[in-house]
């Protein structure tokens, strides 16, 4: 007979052959749709894309609280270097590597495909005793919670919710950051061919990367900081002039590699000093970045055709890069080891007359987001730089005395015969935003243990798959057992 977290596992399997990137959600929203309505469950859809799904009680409990079960359709879709994979038509293939669940060479999307499979597996478990039912799928909150943002405040009925999107086994998640992107736009003046000069390509890569808010502590090198600071190294021993510049692909992931090609004067061999500089990161980056590497390529010597930035934009360009805000800011004066303002230069990209660059930020303090975000503007406007937030959105404050809390507690404790975690993350949840939304919503936010989610290391703990659900299963049978 197959076990529940086996069962699970069946589920997410089939939900990982479906592509589901951010804002990419079309396929897997019919995937679900047909699901449940294969099951007689009835479907709601607001015009954000997000998806309720109204599962019955099981009999004798129909008068039971609803209970909301939610998680989140997309994934971070990122990928190593070297994989071939296309996001838009390749399933994951998952490997089972002992206790741990793992993709090959991608995200794995555990974060938060576990969550739609486990939400579908009690839903379809008729051994279980449980009170209705809501399922909550949003779409697209990688990219910044926008579909629990364009949520209708009246998709769903229920005011006990379950979120399965926190990241370890054992610990109850009641509080989260909020968070502002800030879009940045540095307009530069014309291009020249740089004559006779040579071309030269940079790249900073092998760095480990991660969630930029879980894991902003972790003293993990950000590639676009590496590479600027690198050019910064070379400009300092000799003129070079900017080609191009690219780096990160997700404002919520610390960006893993940058490339940058420029021209520099003729006959000087830059590799040693490269060389030099490397060995020097190397060294900073020794035990959380292991892997990191700088590489320079010598392109071609002589009369070039590349179209150069001048030397001044070069400069404003790396000034700019090297003066953001990036990592913790600031750590919380109330929880123990919790990082309460942070920002993370995600994504920089040099177009035909501007320079793009993508920060993100985070607080738990509303007041100290917009502080650090002033921090991002100011630099943005001392380089002369056009600057537009967007996907804001609010905090999560943790709340002790929720009805919920001391449920979960009470049950996890009566199971395991040990105390669960009870903390704030510095991550944005979209529980932030759909209590904003749903007036008094009483919230706790759950999971199995992921590692290393939005990175291609992303790995599932699959016995802690089998506690959540075995605390699930307690959870709603406490509630069925409760008339409403």
């Amino acid at each position: 007979m197959q076990t529940p977290e086996a069962k699970i596992i069946e589920l997410f399997e089939q939900i990982s052959q479906i592509p589901r990137c951010s804002k990419q959600e079309e396929k897997i929203s019919q995937w679900l749709h047909q699901w449940a309505m294969s099951n007689d469950f009835q479907v709601t859809m607001d015009k954000t894309g997000n998806m309720r799904v109204a599962v019955p009680a099981t009999p004798g409990c129909e008068d039971s609280p609803l209970v909301v079960i939610q998680g989140h359709m997309d994934m971070v879709c990122e990928k190593r270097p070297d994989s071939p994979h296309d996001f838009n038509k390749d399933p994951i293939r998952v490997i089972i590597d002992g206790d741990w669940l793992k993709a090959d060479g991608t995200t794995l999307g555990a974060d938060n495909g576990i969550a739609l499979a486990m939400a579908m597996a009690l839903a379809t478990d008729d051994t279980l005793k449980r009170p209705p039912l809501e399922l909550l799928f949003t779409v697209d909150e990688e990219t910044g919670l926008t579909g629990a943002m364009g949520m209708d405040a009246d998709l769903v009925g229920g005011r006990i919710l379950i979120n399965i999107d926190s990241e370890d086994e054992g610990e109850f998640t009641i509080g989260c950051a909020g968070g502002t992107e800030t879009r940045i736009t540095i307009p530069l003046g014309a291009r020249n061919a740089p004559g006779n000069h040579a071309l030269w390509q940079l790249v900073t890569g092998g760095m480990r990367g991660g969630h930029s808010g879980i894991d902003i502590h972790k003293h993990r090198a950000n590639a676009i900081k590496l590479i600027a600071r690198t050019l910064e190294f070379i400009y300092r021993n000799t003129s070079i002039w900017l080609v191009d510049l690219t780096g990160g692909k997700s404002h919520n992931a610390i960006p893993r590699e940058a490339r940058a090609q420029f021209a520099a004067e003729s006959g000087k061999d830059l590799a040693p000093l490269v060389s030099d500089f490397e060995n020097t990161l190397r060294k900073e980056y020794a035990l959380s970045d292991s892997s990191l590497f700088v590489t320079l390529e010598h392109v071609s010597e002589g009369a070039s055709s590349a179209q150069a930035l001048s030397e001044t934009d070069t400069r404003k360009i790396l000034a700019f890069l090297l003066s953001l805000p990036d990592g913790v800011d600031d750590m919380s004066a109330e929880i123990e080891d919790l990082v309460e303002t942070s920002s993370n230069l995600a994504k920089v990209e040099l177009k035909k007359n501007a320079l793009d660059v993508i920060s993100s930020q985070r607080s738990s303090v509303m007041s100290r987001l917009d502080e650090i975000t002033v921090k991002v503007e100011s630099a943005a406007v001392l380089a002369g730089a056009e600057t537009r937030n967007a996907n804001e959105y609010p905090a999560w404050a943790p709340d002790l005395s929720s009805p919920l809390l001391h449920r979960c507690r009470s049950v996890y404790q009566e199971l395991f015969q040990k105390e669960p975690k009870v903390k704030a993350l510095h991550a944005g949840l979209e529980c932030g935003v759909i209590g904003a939304k749903c007036s008094g919503m009483d919230m706790i936010s759950i999971g199995p243990t992921i590692r290393n989610p939005h990175s291609p290391d992303e790995c599932l703990n699959v016995p802690s798959v089998a506690k959540v659900w075995e605390f699930l299963v307690a959870l709603l049978k406490s509630y069925a057992e409760q008339q409403a």
